[in-house]
């Protein structure tokens, strides 16, 4: 085997920040509007971009050696492939996104049991089938090409969407009645693939270095001078990630200190900081956060 990687990014939806994501990590990508093969400052990783739909499928089959999709589109190809990590971001916000049972404000369905002989229109339709088979529910499953919001109460009586916060359902006047699995992007890997030494070493750095770019989001590190006997005071209003790491210096009573907390709580933390007599407070963002 060659020290070449085939690696699939999600086209579409995904995208934008998986390519962010792989920014923070260390990784530069580059897209040319209208190329399914991108480059990066990575010569040992041979690039292409791909409909997360079928990414799944391409690694089971040995074509690609691994790439980043949703756990849904795994599950719907029924894709046996070895899952690296769990890497917990999406397109709007880190929640997981939802595969929902969503019917017109105003149907007559209130449980997925009402949907017995019934007709549901979907992208999953593997996801739908093997969901309404665990509840013993009878409904013809068809497959949709798009656009599957417009098609009920006139085509079909329900459908089965993808959402991450709800607001374009809501938005069409649609509500959910039931919710079919959570999904997160996973880092994926062919078997076969990850027999290779080289291959399974470098995907397992490539794996560190993505959870530490998501454990770093929304955190920031904090360096201050501080007075030495206000160290106990310090250390009872800042929650940081770990014990503050705290050096003497020069002058006598005197001690700097970093730390790392999250970015949310900065604001309030640092005014008590200050109040305690620190100095030369500074904040900076972090890229990557590897335990």
């Amino acid at each position: 085997m060659s020290n070449k990687i085939k690696f699939a990014l999600p086209k579409g939806s995904l995208q934008d920040a998986t390519v962010e994501l792989f920014r923070n990590a260390g990784y530069n990508i580059y897209i040319s509007s209208r190329g399914y093969r991108p480059t990066s400052d990575d010569d040992s990783l041979d690039l292409f971009l791909i409909r997360a739909q079928e990414i799944g499928r391409y690694v089971h089959e040995g074509f690609i050696d691994c790439g980043i999709t949703g756990k849904d589109w795994i599950y719907e190809n029924k894709a046996e492939v070895e899952v690296l990590a769990d890497l917990p971001y999406s397109k709007a916000t880190s929640k997981p996104t939802r595969w929902v049972l969503v019917v017109p404000e105003d149907s007559p369905v209130q449980r997925a049991e009402d949907l017995q002989g019934k007709r549901i229109a979907t992208e999953g339709v593997g996801i739908t089938e093997r969901w309404l088979a665990e509840k013993g529910i009878q409904a013809k499953v068809e497959f949709s090409w798009g656009a599957t919001e417009v098609k009920v109460p006139e085509l079909v009586d329900a459908i089965v969407d993808i959402t991450e916060t709800g607001s374009s359902l809501r938005a069409n006047n649609l509500r959910i009645v039931d919710t079919l699995m959570y999904s997160y992007p996973q880092f994926i890997a062919n078997r076969e693939t990850m027999n290779d030494p080289w291959k399974r070493s470098k995907l397992e750095d490539m794996v560190m270095l993505l959870k530490g770019a998501l454990e770093a989001r929304h955190k920031v590190g904090l360096k201050m001078n501080l007075p030495k006997i206000a160290l106990d005071q310090m250390a009872a209003c800042l929650p940081s990630l770990r014990r503050p790491t705290v050096s003497p210096l020069m002058e006598e009573g005197w001690v700097a200190v970093e730390t790392v907390i999250d970015e949310h709580i900065v604001r309030d933390i640092i005014p008590q900081l200050k109040s305690l007599g620190a100095e030369g407070i500074i904040e900076y963002p972090l890229s990557k956060l590897v335990y």
